[in-house]
């Protein structure tokens, strides 16, 4: 579960649950009831936060594992793009509804 992840990270950096809160600017409370999995779909926009001052990729995060492991790699433009869409507002059920027209679309088109 990411909660147990996070809860990882953080001790691996040495860091306190009040520290790790104050430097990502996220209410501790909302940290430690991640961390004891009581809230188990955190959004994006947190797990950037938490990330970021552990040091890992959001995919550590949400897997356990390194990203290499788990995902092609994305090169700059991509990962630019996906910030983008998301700092735009797109939401990711959004983002996967269009995926799934387009895969649709594609499959259309071979037919």
């Amino acid at each position: 579960m990411i909660g147990n992840q996070v809860k990882k990270c953080r001790l691996d950096r040495g860091l306190s649950l009040s520290e790790l809160a104050e430097n990502a600017g996220v209410a501790k409370s909302y940290l430690s009831s991640i961390e004891r999995n009581i809230q188990s779909n955190p959004s994006i926009h947190f797990l950037e936060k938490i990330s970021l001052i552990l040091n890992v990729p959001i995919e550590t995060l949400l897997y356990g594992k390194s990203a290499s492991t788990n995902t092609c790699d994305l090169d700059d433009e991509w990962v630019n793009l996906a910030r983008e869409a998301k700092e735009s507002g797109i939401s990711q059920e959004q983002f996967r509804e269009f995926l799934e027209f387009n895969r649709w679309r594609k499959d259309q088109s071979k037919s």
